[in-house]
């Protein structure tokens, strides 16, 4: 079954990267990448980046500049059309990314490759520091399966729960996901007058709902939220959210909440292939402690993945 659901997983981001591999002169279809996989965009997202180690974006753009970096170390193409290959709209938003990747301009870039050719020395690297081990290489179609290259990081600890159905009552929020302490804010201010908060069951969550890469920052959707007993009257202001019973996949992340999509790309990208379960759909957070009162290295949240 592990090898199974392992293969399941490693198959589909397989034929992922091979998608984007062989179509870097096409713009990146994050949304027909995810459908080809059967996953939600979010899902997909995670498993992808946990695997990898890049997200789809950051490998499409990676290769595509090497692919430029080749191209200006071995051709003769103006700088322009070079740029506009690689998906940059101007030269000098390409030559700006090329410089913080490469630390020269890509003018300098030819310049130098010219002189070691010259002095029948190696040319300057094209490769990018990359995990995966997935880079350009001129006239060569990528052979699947790719080998994927460990992190090195500790093995998670994960302890698989059952959980009863939990009864939330939600304020939404629309925009970034880093400003969701505003809809906490909110929160915060109708369940403290009305009494919700230190409750049997109390505990306060976030669920997310889409990728950060397929979704606008001001359309990204997600919902701050507290438990509460069902027989409790939610006063207005508040949506109930029914997160369903069932097997739940859990780790603790400690540390700042900027690194916690490290955490779930880990979780999903590294524990589960491995696991021998499947996604089954509802994945939230659940926060023990606050940033009032807890430094950010402190902070501890419980990330849990419904799995089948």
């Amino acid at each position: 079954m592990k090898k199974e659901t392992r293969s399941f997983y490693e198959e589909i981001v397989q034929q992922a990267v091979g998608r984007i591999v062989h179509g870097l002169d096409e713009a990146l279809d994050l949304g027909c990448l995810a459908r080809g996989a059967a996953l939600s965009p979010l899902h997909f997202h995670r498993i992808f980046r946990g695997i990898v180690g890049e997200t789809p974006l950051e490998l499409h753009r990676r290769l595509r500049l090497e692919r430029a970096a080749h191209r200006l170390a071995n051709g003769g193409a103006s700088v322009t059309s070079i740029a506009f290959d690689a998906g940059y709209e101007t030269h000098e938003s390409f030559t700006r990314a090329f410089r913080d990747a490469y630390a020269a301009s890509p003018s300098e870039f030819r310049e130098r490759a010219a002189e070691e050719r010259s002095a029948c020395r190696r040319p300057p690297d094209v490769e990018l520091a990359a995990r995966c081990g997935i880079h350009f290489i001129e006239g060569k179609r990528l052979e699947l399966p790719i080998s994927i290259q460990p992190t090195g990081a500790a093995i998670m600890n994960v302890d698989i729960q059952t959980m009863p159905e939990l009864r939330v009552a939600a304020v939404s929020h629309r925009g970034p996901y880093n400003t969701i302490s505003n809809a906490f804010e909110r929160l915060g201010g109708i369940v403290g007058p009305a009494g919700l908060i230190g409750l049997p069951g109390c505990k306060m969550l976030a669920i997310y709902h889409d990728d950060p890469e397929t979704t606008p920052a001001t359309e990204l959707r997600a919902d701050a939220g507290i438990v509460v007993p069902n027989d409790v009257a939610l006063p207005p202001g508040l949506t109930e959210i029914k997160i369903p019973a069932g097997k739940y996949a859990r780790t603790e992340h400690v540390g700042p909440y900027t690194l916690l999509g490290d955490t779930w790309s880990r979780l999903m990208g590294e524990w589960l292939p491995k696991s021998g379960h499947r996604i089954n759909g509802m994945m939230y957070e659940v926060y023990k402690n606050t940033p009032m009162d807890t430094k950010p290295s402190d902070l501890l949240t419980e990330l849990f993945l419904n799995i089948a």
